[in-house]
């Protein structure tokens, strides 16, 4: 297992100064938020519980698209992953 921060790379902000981490297992990267699960990519399918707050819908558009997956809106987002 590896646990890390998630870096800034299609967003225009710098850091996310340590607010959101991504865990690694095998095949698995879980993405935390503020201390809050927020989104899974497991076996090739990404899953989101909610997009909570604006910062955090940051968060989990940039780990969606650091993984190949489209990010592009919070229609978007909520349409294609969204679980449930």
């Amino acid at each position: 297992m590896q646990t890390y921060n998630l870096e800034s790379k299609h967003d225009g902000r710098k850091s996310f100064y340590g607010k959101a981490r991504v865990t690694e297992t095998d095949d698995t990267k879980v993405l935390t938020s503020y201390q809050t699960e927020v989104a899974k990519i497991s076996n090739g399918k990404a899953t989101i519980n909610g997009t909570y707050s604006d910062t955090t819908l940051r968060h989990i558009k940039e780990f969606l698209k650091q993984n190949g997956f489209e990010a592009s809106s919070k229609k978007q987002v909520i349409k294609d992953y969204m679980q449930g």
